[in-house]
């Protein structure tokens, strides 16, 4: 007869573009450490009215009047541990808050009932970075919550069981956006879905819109300097010419030798000019990222810069991976990288098509020696390790312009 229920309403997505501007001077670090956080926000349950009035016209009573708070306030904290930069596996304590109502009743009398929900919770949450700093998530996993009813009657009213609870698995999900002002903090807006089943044998959905902050743990990655190495055309050696070998007196009547006149040096020609640019992957793309980011895109309009004094013919482009993943992966990973410079090359700086060419070599041809960069596992350690192996090389063979 006196039942609090939860039945599905619309999930309350709130997610914000934060238009930061981006720090030109530096990289934002990738920091792959544990974290902890903490959130709060208003949470929402929709309360079964239909369900308590016929619940009490079932007991002989006419409801009245029934009015509802189904708004509370809930929060929950948290700890993550990352899987690697993009998926993470995250456990937590929630407090949905508490939702009453209550509903006055003819013969004279009312029926009051509250509804406390809390729980721990177990969530795989993958993240996909939109720029250095922002990034959307979702998450998907299972929520341990206990419903704690309370009911209790006026006037012609009774209560039976005053105070019922139920405890339960279900699922829950949601999605949400952060911004990292630093690699160890970062802000976290929310949107969740927790399933629940009330003491009472009803089942339904209890939505949570949260904002918090989240504190990473550990050393981030270093910021990466784009890295420039010209190619010098060596110095011709001179050439020296012999002089002719003195002649002996003659016998007479005297003979004049002349020497044959001796030809002009030819110098050897020079190396056509051109220049290797060696780009860091990690100042051009995020981890196993193959989107330009914006530090990444100032260093090739430097380089763009730079062509503006030389005639161009080729420009061929090569990307490469550190060993982490599988060979195939790698392979297709540094492919995408080089495609990006070069498709940025072609389309914004307006380098001919013709002369841009970009090919992958994944992890083959590492900058590391065998004996660098010990381990299989992707910890914080080695990937910084082995960050210089993540690169983009641009070879450009061409001439400087005369002035």
């Amino acid at each position: 007869m006196k039942r609090l229920t939860f039945k599905q309403g619309p999930v309350l997505a709130a997610l914000v573009v934060l238009t930061t501007p981006m720090l030109h001077a530096q990289d934002a670090p990738v920091n792959t450490g544990m974290y902890m956080g903490i959130s709060a926000g208003e949470s929402r349950a929709n309360i079964d009215n239909a369900r308590i009035t016929q619940g009490l016209l079932g007991a002989g009573f006419t409801t009245d009047s029934l009015t509802e708070d189904r708004r509370g306030m809930g929060y929950k904290a948290f700890i993550g541990m990352p899987i690697n930069p993009t998926w993470a596996v995250e456990a937590g304590y929630f407090d949905l808050g508490h939702f009453d109502f209550v509903a006055n009743t003819v013969p004279s009398g009312s029926l009051t009932g509250r509804a406390r929900i809390k729980g721990l919770n177990l969530d795989v949450v993958a993240t996909l970075p939109i720029t250095e700093r922002w990034s959307l998530l979702g998450r998907v996993g299972a929520a341990y919550a206990q419903t704690q009813d309370t009911f209790s009657g006026t006037g012609a009213v009774t209560v039976l069981d005053p105070s019922p609870r139920k405890r339960e698995t279900n699922y829950k999900y949601g999605v949400g956006t952060q911004y990292a002002f630093t690699p160890a903090l970062t802000l976290r807006l929310e949107a969740e879905r927790y399933r629940v089943n009330d003491a009472v044998g009803n089942r339904g959905d209890v939505d949570m819109v949260s904002v918090g902050l989240v504190y990473r743990f550990g050393g981030s990655q270093p910021s990466v300097k784009t890295v420039y190495t010209p190619y010098v055309a060596p110095t011709p050696a001179p050439m020296v010419a012999q002089a002719p070998a003195p002649q002996p007196p003659a016998a007479q009547p005297v003979i004049v030798v002349v020497p044959a006149p001796v030809a002009a040096p030819v110098a050897a020609p020079a190396p056509k000019p051109w220049v290797k640019v060696k780009l860091q992957a990690d100042s051009l793309f995020g981890f196993d990222q193959d989107r330009l980011q914006t530090d990444g895109k100032q260093a090739l309009d430097k380089l763009l810069l730079e062509l503006k004094e030389v005639n161009v013919e080729a420009i061929q482009v090569i990307g490469h991976t550190d060993r982490l993943g599988t060979p195939a992966y790698n392979d297709k990973l540094s492919m995408r990288r080089a495609e990006a410079v070069q498709n940025y090359l072609i389309q914004v700086g307006g380098v001919p098509a013709n002369k841009v060419s970009a090919k992958g070599v994944g992890s083959s041809q590492p900058d590391t020696s065998p004996d660098e960069c010990k381990g299989q596992k992707a910890g914080q350690a080695l990937i910084t390790c082995l960050r210089v192996d993540r690169r983009v090389e641009v070879e450009v063979t061409g001439a400087k312009q005369a002035r």
